[in-house]
């Protein structure tokens, strides 16, 4: 086991959670493409508004692909600036 499953369990139990329904993977990937074509600060609350979505039925898969695909499209200007603020 790695540090991040010891986590994982541990946050599960912490909160009544099955381990084998969060997809790590998947959630790190949207974190650092948030991170990276975004913001930085974007990429928790990104993950955040993934289990709020979860949470409420979204299909976590899916989710990820639709959040993955808003980033890579997010409009960035040189300076690191969204263009509508």
């Amino acid at each position: 086991m790695t540090v991040m499953d010891d986590w994982v369990t541990a946050a599960c139990a912490e909160l009544g959670l099955d381990p084998a329904e969060v997809p790590v993977p998947a959630v790190l990937d949207l974190a650092k493409d948030v991170a990276h074509q975004v913001l930085r600060p974007g990429a928790p609350v990104s993950a955040y508004l993934l289990g709020l979505a979860v949470g409420r039925g979204a299909e976590p898969t899916a989710t990820v692909a639709r959040l993955a695909e808003l980033a890579a499209s997010w409009p960035v200007e040189l300076d690191g600036s969204s263009p509508a603020g």
